[in-house]
């Protein structure tokens, strides 16, 4: 069977048919906060939700197979999660993030610099040389994220946690915006992946959720520790809605990544439109890694409007299926626009040097008929020229 085949299986009956107590074949919910114990001094396997949960060690269990991980930990958010597996560094130490990675992440991390919890350097990952300017600094740790949030950048994940480890770092992969339906960076490399299970995962934008996945059960099992210590792990109801989505992750990215490649082609030609940055696109400088490193090109996609904040905000008011709104990765498509919502965190400056653009669009594609959407984009366009 092939690594993609039994990947879909696992997602499909991870679980499945497994209950003891009733023969139930959908894995049941256990929303008790406490187990009983079977005898003083004799806990059994699971004595309060917070440390351990049936519910949310199945889908954690079903996400570490997914992308071949030893132990996955289930958290309250994305941000959560990036918090959990950044809970080695110390003060002093250094964190090499990318340039132009997701709002939220640089807000964290430059909050987290300003009050001398660890130091941070933005670097372009893509850039040789400033790469290895980093890391002859000796880091504790190396975050990458690919595809990027907003600019779908890509960077070599085998190359980059190669040069990381020689370094001496623990290398860190944001996968989010590919899932392991098409990207499983453990086999490239990382020591640990991070999901906002809010997005791809569940798929439905109806539960936040986080997970981190260790390549090394001893270092899952810390993590596991850390995040029962500081209360952050997810809650079963919402690991019980997140492994619903989970079951259905293949047939909805398949249908979603085919409608964003008909999208990006479609932007790309047209004359309102400056640029459009899809790693699908033969014309996207990544194309080529991007096929190397992923199963697909994934349901994310930005492209700029030739006329900036104007033209923006009359391509937004004429949408009509097309939602208006931050996440990604649901049944729904989303624009947003991410200078004035997902990265307003950052600095002006910090955009610029990004390329983060006033006339920057990000579009989440979701199941609707491609046709439909792209109706809507040909309104929103048409709309656009006539402003």
């Amino acid at each position: 069977m092939s690594e993609e085949r039994a990947a879909r299986t696992v997602a499909a009956t991870n679980g499945v048919a497994q209950d003891t107590a009733f023969g139930a074949v959908i894995s049941p919910i256990h929303l008790s906060t406490t187990f009983k114990f079977p005898a003083f001094e004799k806990p059994g396997p699971y004595d309060y939700s917070r440390l351990g949960n049936p519910t949310r060690d199945q889908l954690a269990d079903t996400i570490a197979k997914l992308e071949n991980g030893a132990r996955a930990v289930m958290v309250s958010s994305g941000m959560a999660a990036l918090e959990l597996a950044l809970s080695s560094l110390r003060p002093g130490d250094l964190l090499v993030a990318p340039h132009d990675c997701y709002g939220g992440t640089y807000r964290l991390l430059s909050m987290r610099a300003e009050r001398g919890h660890y130091r941070v350097t933005f670097v372009d990952q893509s850039d040789e040389a400033a790469l290895a300017a980093a890391l002859a600094q000796k880091p504790r740790v190396v975050l990458i994220e690919t595809p990027s949030n907003p600019l779908m950048r890509v960077v070599d994940i085998r190359r980059t946690t190669a040069l990381a480890k020689a370094a001496g770092a623990l290398a860190v992969v944001d996968n989010t915006f590919l899932s392991p339906a098409l990207q499983q960076p453990i086999g490239l490399g990382a020591d640990l992946v991070v999901h906002s299970t809010t997005k791809f995962l569940n798929g439905h934008s109806d539960v936040i959720g986080g997970a981190v996945v260790a390549a090394d059960a001893a270092v899952g099992e810390e993590l596991a520790s850390w995040a029962n210590t500081i209360g952050i792990t997810g809650s079963p109801l919402d690991a019980y809605l997140t492994l619903r989505g989970v079951r259905t992750l293949f047939v909805r990215v398949e249908q979603q990544q085919r409608t964003a490649a008909a999208i990006a082609a479609f932007l790309e030609a047209s004359p309102a439109v400056a640029r459009v940055h899809y790693p699908g696109l033969a014309s996207h400088p990544d194309h080529a890694l991007a096929k190397a490193q992923q199963s697909g090109f994934g349901a994310m996609l930005s492209f700029e409007l030739a006329g900036g904040l104007e033209a923006v905000r009359a391509f937004v008011g004429a949408l009509r299926i097309f939602t208006l709104a931050e996440s990604l990765g649901g049944v729904e498509s989303l624009v947003a626009h991410p200078p004035t919502m997902t990265h307003a965190a950052m600095d002006p400056g910090a955009r610029s040097t990004a390329g983060i653009t006033d006339g920057l669009l990000r579009l989440s594609v979701g199941l609707e008929a491609e046709g439909d959407l792209l109706a809507d984009l040909t309104h929103a366009l048409d709309a656009v020229r006539e402003s």
